[in-house]
């Protein structure tokens, strides 16, 4: 339970900008609220701000994946409960509206220079560690947006952000309601259970039986919703083959690869830190002691291993072994250079504390040969082309693909092949029918209904695809003898299982009113017997555990309590409580993450009553 209390609690403050790719998927429907739309039709009002029928749309398309992704081969999509999506995703855009609407109310703000740093910073718009403005482009493309409406996106969702932040990160608990907490998280208990297994074979099902279940639940026996796609495929490595490389090229950044080695310096070091038990004044003092006696002659390594507080390098002597510029602080760095071999430097100050400095060894760099790296640069530079001969040809597959009313002319454009997909639904194929982004755009309006090309879609760096819908399949009527079989299976299961659920209910009632005798087996089944379990036991049932620790405490030890549950597989569980034993007080350190996770889940209390007031308050119409 505590690693679970460490994982609930960790900063939701922290992680509410952070990961704006992320972020697009966390809020139903997010991703829909700048598409391009020309409708003018609402799906709800708030405030008299609107949710347009587009957005509710794509936002329903959202939930249907989420659930997808989380039930994984489980998902089925003929037992999706659309109302219910409807209702959940329409929930999802009023309370995002509502938040908005009370972040403008409580003035929140923030500056276009933090808006800036988060869109430099996001991983997923960089390249080698930087911000690469065309990979910005393509990503937010992607995604539907311009840079404008990327912009005004991620504004809001840093403005939610901070909302969350100011009402969830002020709430705090008291040291009893930690205590009380301790007592019933700690809390062991003395049980056994008894399980009658469910006699399918025993059960019989009529025909008319499978019949009138299939009459009566028709519309969860339907084929699923499936579309077949046209596609065509642009792929970065195709054009390598078609730029070439002049030989004054490569001379031209074999010297620039050769001009940037340099010498590299081994280093060996005595660190004392800063910290809360050793001020600067005080780690100065020290690391002049240090200075002092390696003066008299003591051995640097040793001194290393005995004071040291780098624990990566003390263990060696202080030895960091080679490095070159760039790797280590400033001051530690213009410091080493500036040492003969075997020297120790003067007291230096660095951001980690202070250090005292030998330079141990010099190393020449070493100057490989045009030949041994021909392979590399010539790579390297094509790379360089094909990078710009990639983005170009997306950018006339897209154009392209906006102008015509098919596919066949932009391949041609781009010498491409017009491929198509096997049939799918909503939960995606294989290959390229399971990117997230294809999907997306299948079932899109614009692609789905207007018939109309998709953007180009990354699939991944390397490869751009765009598609058109050929054939959208509706689901249809399953005939009865195609599921008669699925049907049986479920009522015999349902039959045994109510059978044994009688059977148990009344073993139940006597042993509550005594008048069954506790045995060591009941009904020809014995009793499984555990002490001292904790509320995440491994090696028991979850629903057992759960049904357990909801019971009350014994009148006494000759007179436990009872209760019963139907497992999943429909077998039939009375669970027998003997005793209720108390823990130990808990240690300081299971109070402070006690404490840190209540407080969390207190935050996420007021939070979740923040929204419920701004809805209370609001004029909210559903259309």
């Amino acid at each position: 339970m505590l690693q679970n209390i460490r994982d609930n609690s960790q900063g939701w403050i922290a992680k509410t900008i952070i990961g704006v790719i992320i972020a697009l998927m966390a809020l139903t429907g997010f991703d829909a609220l700048f598409s391009a739309t020309s409708t003018k039709q609402d799906a709800a009002k708030v405030n008299g701000d609107e949710i347009t029928k587009t957005e509710l749309s794509q936002a329903i398309d959202m939930q249907r994946r989420q659930l997808m992704q989380q039930l994984g081969k489980d998902f089925d999509p003929a037992l999706l409960d659309e109302k219910m999506l409807h209702d959940a995703a329409l929930k999802g855009l009023v309370d995002r509206k509502l938040l908005l609407q009370g972040a403008a109310k409580a003035k929140f703000s923030f500056s276009e220079a933090a808006l800036d740093q988060q869109i430099l910073q996001t991983p997923e718009f960089q390249v080698d560690g930087k911000f690469n403005a065309d990979r910005f482009d393509q990503v937010i493309r992607q995604l539907g947006f311009t840079r404008l409406q990327f912009r005004q996106m991620l504004a809001q969702e840093m403005l939610i952000g901070q909302v969350r932040a100011g009402v969830a990160g002020s709430a705090f608990v008291t040291d009893a309601q930690v205590e009380a907490f301790a007592r019933l998280e700690k809390q062991t208990r003395d049980f056994a259970t008894l399980t009658l297994a469910a006699d399918t074979a025993a059960a019989k099902v009529t025909d008319d039986e499978i019949k009138a279940h299939y009459d009566e639940h028709a519309k969860e026996f339907l084929s699923p919703e499936q579309v077949v796609l046209d596609y065509v495929e642009l792929k970065k490595s195709s054009f390598f083959d078609k730029v070439q490389v002049k030989d004054e090229d490569l001379q031209a950044a074999y010297q620039k690869e050769i001009s940037n080695l340099a010498e590299q310096r081994r280093a060996a070091h005595i660190l004392i830190e800063v910290s809360d038990k050793l001020n600067e004044e005080q780690a100065k003092a020290k690391i002049e002691e240090i200075q002092q006696r390696l003066a008299k002659g003591e051995d640097f390594a040793a001194l290393a291993k005995e004071f040291s507080q780098d624990p990566g390098s003390a263990s060696k002597g202080g030895d960091l072994g080679y490095a070159g510029k760039g790797v280590y602080d400033p001051a530690f760095e213009e410091a080493l250079y500036a040492l003969n071999k075997d020297q120790v430097s003067a007291p230096v100050q660095s951001s980690y504390g202070w250090h005292l400095i030998k330079l141990l060894g010099v190393e020449a760099p070493s100057v490989p040969t045009f030949a041994s790296l021909k392979g590399k640069l010539t790579n390297d530079l094509k790379s360089q082309q094909v990078e710009q001969r990639f983005v170009e040809a997306t950018k006339q597959l897209e154009d392209s693909a906006f102008e015509s009313s098919d596919l066949v002319q932009p391949a041609q454009d781009l010498g491409l092949k017009v491929q198509t997909t096997a049939p799918f639904g909503r939960e995606g194929g294989e290959g390229l029918t399971a990117n997230r982004a294809v999907l997306q755009a299948a079932f899109s309006p614009e692609v789905l209904e207007e018939g109309s090309n998709s953007n180009a879609l990354e699939l991944d760096p390397d490869t751009v695809v765009v598609v058109r819908s050929k054939e959208h399949r509706q689901p249809e009527q399953l005939p009865l003898e195609s599921v008669a079989s699925v049907i049986r299976a479920q009522l015999i299961k349902q039959h045994a299982s109510a059978a044994v659920k009688a059977k148990g209910d009344a073993l139940l009632a006597g042993l509550r009113d005594g008048k069954v005798p506790v045995a060591a087996k009941q009904d020809g089944q014995s009793w499984k017997v555990m002490e001292a379990v904790t509320r995440s036991q491994e090696g028991v049932e979850p629903a057992v555990l759960q049904a357990l620790f909801r019971m009350p405490k014994p009148e006494g030890k000759d007179k436990p309590a009872f209760t019963s549950l139907t497992l999943a597989d429909g077998s039939y569980v009375v669970v027998r409580l003997n005793g209720v034993n108390q823990a130990a007080a808990p240690s300081e350190e299971e109070k402070t993450q006690y404490r840190r996770f209540l407080a969390s889940r207190a935050g996420q209390q007021d939070f979740a009553a923040y929204r419920a007031q701004l809805e209370s308050k609001a004029k909210i119409e559903r259309f």
